[in-house]
């Protein structure tokens, strides 16, 4: 079960402005992407759900990090249904993110108590989301629905939270472009954690990206 409260998860969200994705079939890299991306300044991480040891490496993470590293918020993505989010969320994920919007997987969350990031891409979608117990929700995919999106919707949804995931780069004009529409944070994955670096293990590379990426935000909110 979950090891970080709701508040704290969201929190830490907010604060750091950045989510990490990761997957990777292999545990020991999967640890070594989670240690750099805490010395880089990261309390949040989203392990995604995408190869078919998902499961039991997630597992070696939350271990990991409870003995390790117990104040990094530990996130499932790429959950499609209840089941799996209940999976999950026994093996200990302090939030599960989801690239649709199935309101069973809130309903699951609501009950584990945990935070639930659904994907988003239009107004019905998000009052459905809040209706049905999301605080956060992610726009997905970011590059499509555009910045231009996201600043009309909090027009009438002023209080509305919004993870943007696709799209976002690890430049000051990019983070500017979306936080400056009002973004609560963002999700990146690829630009973290590319594959020519992890193939290196050149995890100081990732930490020092991270640590850029964290003085982006902290700039740009004063």
């Amino acid at each position: 079960m979950a090891h970080i409260n709701k508040d704290t998860v969201l929190n830490s969200l907010h604060e750091g402005g950045i989510l990490p994705l990761f997957y990777h079939d292999e545990a020991e890299v999967a640890i070594e992407v989670l240690k750099a991306s805490y010395r880089g300044g990261l309390r949040v991480f989203e392990f995604t759900n995408r190869g078919g040891n998902a499961l039991q490496t997630f597992e070696q993470l939350v271990q990991y990090a409870h003995e390790h590293l117990p104040d990094m918020a530990m996130g499932i993505g790429t959950i499609y249904d209840a089941e799996s989010a209940n999976k999950f969320i026994y093996a200990g994920a302090d939030f599960v993110v989801t690239p649709i919007l199935n309101t069973a997987v809130g309903a699951a969350c609501v009950a584990a108590e945990v935070p639930w990031l659904p994907g988003v891409a239009t107004l019905t979608e998000i009052y459905n989301a809040r209706q049905a117990g999301a605080e956060v929700v992610k726009l997905f995919p970011g590059e499509v629905v555009g910045s231009a999106f996201l600043k009309a919707v909090r027009g009438p949804m002023a209080d509305l939270k919004i993870m943007v995931t696709g799209g976002v780069r690890p430049t000051m004009e990019s983070f500017n472009e979306w936080f400056g529409a009002g973004a609560y944070c963002v999700g990146m994955g690829s630009h973290l954690f590319p594959k020519e670096v992890l193939k290196e293990k050149n995890y100081m590379w990732v930490e020092k990206k991270i640590a850029e990426c964290l003085s982006f935000v902290q700039e740009l909110r004063g």
